[in-house]
């Protein structure tokens, strides 16, 4: 087993307690690869939180919620950003880092959020709603940044909304995050029928049934979960505003309704504390492994691009959000 760092601490225990021993020595090769290749091509790795054990925890330079990924990309030095994510993430990348090489290890790695919706779309919601601004979920494409006023993420959705100062919004792609929203503002808030394919399947019947198999855990839902679903929960936030619970309040059994790798990640910092894990898996967050990223910085695949009038449209919207 390799991956040993330079202090002369393996990797491995970083995640022993989620990675069998007998499973590490499939990884190790490739993680000893990426971190070389990294500091030859001064590259660093962005990861979300949706993504496995040995990629957020043994490669990645840079980790948090699309946010923190937005924010944190405009500070590198790196030559070479590496997104281990899905596509928009990389775009979002893209965007804040225009001369700066931004690599997706798979160009499969979509979002079913963001293809719910157009740029089309927005130009005949526009015509619907004239004069009402449109707020757009950083989960979506640069075609369709381009054509909103200004972008949000699960974490900061309210403060946007209610940053505009007007009687109601068009907040897109996701109903259930905008009715989440409308439910905590006076704003009336104007939704679009798009849904992750992660999120919607939880239900109250789940939470009620892991109140009753296991007593006492406290139940986190991302406000991308049906509003039923958040009313049923202790708690709602983005996925760190959920660590952050975690952290803060140390509940000594708790599940974490999201993707299922988040579990795995949060757990791996709270060893004390017991996680129930009903596991819905991002199969796009999934298309991205040790093996592609590895492959991403060897042969420089696959760069993202993004046409320069609608990159720089899209990077006002998103640069509107940061501002807040």
């Amino acid at each position: 087993m390799s991956a040993i760092l330079p202090s002369g601490v393996s990797l491995y225990d970083r995640v022993r307690r989620v990675i069998p021993s007998i499973e590490w020595p499939a990884f190790a090769g490739d993680i000893d690869a990426i971190l070389d290749l990294k500091r030859q091509r001064n590259a660093v790795i962005l990861a979300h939180n949706y993504q496995t054990p040995e990629i957020f925890h043994c490669v990645a330079d840079i980790v948090g919620d699309s946010l923190a990924l937005a924010r944190t990309a405009m500070s590198t030095e790196a030559d070479v950003i590496v997104l281990a994510g899905v596509h928009f993430m990389a775009e979002t990348a893209k965007l804040l880092n225009p001369e700066k090489t931004v690599l997706i290890p798979d160009l499969r790695a979509g979002c079913s959020l963001a293809d719910s919706i157009t740029a089309e779309d927005i130009r005949l919601l526009r015509q619907r709603y004239p004069g009402v601004p449109v707020v757009t979920y950083v989960n979506t494409s640069a075609e369709v940044k381009a054509e909103s006023d200004i972008c949000c993420t699960s974490g900061n959705a309210k403060a946007i909304v209610e940053s505009l100062g007007v009687p109601q919004v068009i907040m897109l792609p996701d109903e259930y995050l905008a009715q989440n929203i409308a439910a905590q503002t006076d704003v009336k808030i104007i939704a679009w029928k798009g849904h992750c394919e992660v999120h919607e399947r939880f239900t109250p019947a789940d939470i009620r049934e892991l109140r009753e198999s296991h007593p006492g855990v406290i139940v986190l839902a991302h406000p991308e979960c049906p509003p039923d679903v958040v009313a049923e929960a202790d708690f709602s936030g983005s996925t760190a505003a959920m660590s952050d619970y975690v952290q803060r309040q140390k509940p000594p059994r708790v599940v974490l309704l999201t993707e299922c790798s988040m579990s795995d990640n949060v757990a791996l910092q709270h060893p004390e504390l017991e996680f129930i894990r009903p596991c819905n898996l991002c199969p796009h967050m999934k298309r991205i492994t040790l093996a592609n990223i590895r492959e991403a910085l060897e042969q420089n695949r696959h760069v993202v691009n993004i046409d320069p009038e609608i990159a720089g449209r899209a990077r006002l919207a998103v640069e509107r959000m940061l501002a807040i």
